[in-house]
């Protein structure tokens, strides 16, 4: 009788808990409404993947050439499409459960500490990647437009531009969830294919100028190779959605019957459409026609008709507003998960008020916000280099070859529960080489070979982007005005 008593007591327990979580994924931003359509996976998906990186695209097929800059922008959409495709598998791999945030299937292949430790660090360094280079991509946009508009205007700071469209985000940032946002991408989803269009129709207008030349940019062998590693960033950072595929998908309904995975894989296939109108003819049509003077930002190339301009650098302004909230989403469900059931804070208004308040304000909680990335975008407004930095550092990992672990070594694993203490000795030394041995997919087959090839893609890209990117930050730095 104890022991049917005590039985009976973990049971109501377990109830308890499983309703405790189940009104907690109801309050959070991620899980809050499960409404969503195909449409809304593609308007997401478009919002977070055409952003600022298509304006730097000319720049890297500068920084390319012609034959190694076709190549890349092919393979990288091709990649990126397939560790996409990865993920959306994934969401619901295991029958009756959803994998709604990008941590909880690094939890489920790793294990639950160490998953995190895998996974959160790269995530939040992709958003708060993207929120300092957007911060930088609206204020300087948001200035060009108004200087191209009343050329006359008094003359001010692009601190203060990059200040203003941080601003804005002191309203945006309180939108209750991820479907909330619906609307919002769908106008920035519009915007990034306006901005993108209107910038290969300005460069087809503007045509080859007369001193066009398509020689590399460095004078120096060491230069050349440099710039070489820093556009491989740039691309990385064009292809850099991944990070909040699984959230996205979180908001699809979704039966036994009815998988969320089919109308997801449906709205990604649009956006990835939409991604392919809007990269290639921007990155080949800009080369084309300004060669290897074309600025990081494609729109400053381009000064006349000057309205196309102005418009276009507004649009820029609007989708960068919702790109932002899309990546910022995420890191409110984790700081709000964090202070709900790990500080005991009741799940209220008021926290998520006080809680999105202070992400935009303080360096708070999973730190590394909004007002810091505006302090740190306006000391260091440097596009192109920033571009590259976060696109090698952080992007690659999450778009490039993390999936290809979690494709190779969790699928397997799904009825091999007790090798997972085994595989997560292990991970921290060799992740990719060992959980490939113990997985054992079949050699040489096409799914083992192509993922292996990713994997090494990625983990150069991780490598060799970020060091010329830093070294054309600290070149452009040398001649640079803090605040100026």
């Amino acid at each position: 009788m104890a022991q049917a008593a005590g039985g009976g007591k973990a049971a109501e327990g377990s109830q308890e808990e499983q309703k405790y979580l189940k009104d907690l994924n109801h309050w959070l931003p991620i899980t809050s409404s499960r409404s969503a359509n195909w449409s809304s996976s593609a308007y997401h998906n478009v919002t977070a993947m055409v952003g600022a990186g298509v304006l730097g695209l000319p720049y890297a097929m500068s920084e390319l050439g012609w034959g190694p800059g076709v190549t890349i922008m092919v393979l990288s959409w091709v990649i990126t499409l397939y560790t996409l495709w990865q993920l959306v598998e994934m969401h619901e791999v295991v029958p009756g459960k959803r994998f709604d945030r990008y941590h909880e299937l690094g939890q489920h292949a790793f294990g639950e500490k160490l998953g995190l430790w895998v996974v959160v660090p790269q995530q939040l360094m992709v958003e708060v990647g993207v929120n300092i280079v957007y911060m930088v991509t609206g204020g300087k946009s948001l200035q060009k437009a108004v200087y191209t508009f009343s050329p006359g205007a008094p003359q001010i700071r692009t601190t203060y531009f990059i200040m203003f469209f941080g601003v804005i985000h002191f309203f945006l940032s309180h939108l209750p969830s991820f479907n909330s946002l619906t609307m919002v991408s769908a106008g920035a989803a519009l915007m990034s294919l306006s901005y993108s269009t209107i910038a290969w129709a300005a460069c087809l207008h503007k045509g080859v100028q007369p001193d066009v030349k398509y020689t590399p940019r460095a004078s120096t062998s060491a230069g050349r190779v440099f710039q070489f590693f820093a556009a491989l960033g740039d691309v990385s950072f064009a292809f850099a959605g991944h990070n909040v595929v699984l959230e996205i998908q979180a908001g699809l309904p979704s039966t036994p019957e009815k998988p969320s995975k089919k109308p997801m894989w449906k709205g990604v296939v649009i956006a990835y459409l939409i991604v392919a109108l809007c990269y290639f003819p921007v990155s080949m049509l800009g080369y084309w026609v300004f060669g290897n003077k074309v600025e990081d930002n494609i729109l400053i190339s381009l000064e006349k008709p000057a309205w196309l301009v102005g418009i276009a650098n507004l649009c820029v302004v609007v989708h960068v507003m919702g790109s932002y909230q899309v990546f910022a989403v995420p890191v409110f469900d984790m700081a709000e998960t964090f202070l709900v059931k790990n500080m005991n804070f009741k799940p209220t208004k008021f926290l998520r008020i006080v809680t999105r308040t202070s992400y935009v304000v303080y360096n708070y909680v999973f730190g590394l916000n909004a007002a810091l990335t505006m302090f740190l975008a306006i000391t260091f407004p440097f596009f192109g280099g920033l571009l590259s930095f976060f696109g090698g550092f952080a992007f690659a990992p999450t778009s490039y070859y993390v999936s290809q672990i979690y494709h190779l070594c969790f699928l397997p694993m799904i009825d091999t529960a007790n090798a997972n203490k085994s595989l997560l000795s292990l991970l921290l030394q060799l992740p990719c080489i060992i959980w490939l041995a113990i997985c054992k997919p079949k050699k040489f087959g096409s799914t083992w070979f192509a993922n292996w090839i990713f994997i090494v893609l990625g983990v150069l890209l991780m490598t060799l982007a970020p060091i010329g990117a830093l070294r054309g930050i600290i070149l452009q730095a040398k001649d640079y005005k803090f605040y100026s």
